[in-house]
């Protein structure tokens, strides 16, 4: 199953979809690598879509094979050492050029200027007690405060305006809430 999510697109707009394309579009090292035996052609160039070197490749190939042709045997094997520099030179350039590739590729695919948001969709969700709670965020101190002898207990905490209600008096506020609704309806 860890490869078919790969190849499943729902058609739809979405984070799924912008995976699958990703997923799709983003380059590996492990095909670019066993594609550097093609380097006399500049294949592993090609899928890494670096066009220059891939055109380099092969010029500087037949660079060799004319040097050593038309001026013997010395010269084709230094134009042939030029071009095993560049071979080894990609063995570390390769993996490098993978993750640029691919973190730009990520950057044009999340990060698309003029994308409208989904439909429904209002904003950032805005804390309306964020007001109270920094109040007395600032006014406590950092560290111990030892307990006063007529400290409150916690359901007269609870009660006051300053902190929200617990988990359980939030469900009694709902019940009430629901049974003076049904009340209402029941009277008209």
């Amino acid at each position: 199953m860890h490869e078919a999510w790969k190849k499943l697109d729902l058609e739809g707009e979405g984070l799924q979809t912008l995976n699958v394309r990703y997923n799709r579009a983003m380059r590996r090292t492990s095909t670019a690598f066993p594609l550097m035996l093609g380097f006399p052609l500049g294949l592993h160039r090609w899928y890494l879509r670096e066009p220059v070197g891939a055109i380099a490749y092969p010029l500087l190939c037949l660079s060799a094979l004319w040097s050593g042709w038309r001026f013997g045997v010395i010269a084709g094997i230094s134009v042939g050492a030029v071009v095993l520099a560049f071979l080894v030179f990609d063995l570390f350039w390769v993996p490098r050029h993978c993750v640029a590739f691919n973190k730009a590729l990520r950057m044009r695919q999340f990060l698309q200027p003029g994308q409208a948001p989904p439909p429904g969709y209002r904003g950032r969700y805005v804390d309306e007690g964020l007001e109270d709670y920094l109040q007395i965020k600032a006014g406590e101190r950092a560290g111990h405060q030892p307990m006063s002898g007529n400290a409150p207990t916690p359901a007269e905490s609870s009660a006051s305006a300053s902190t929200p209600p617990s988990f359980n008096e939030q469900e009694a506020m709902l019940r009430e809430l629901m049974r003076t609704r049904k009340e209402h309806r029941d009277t008209d």
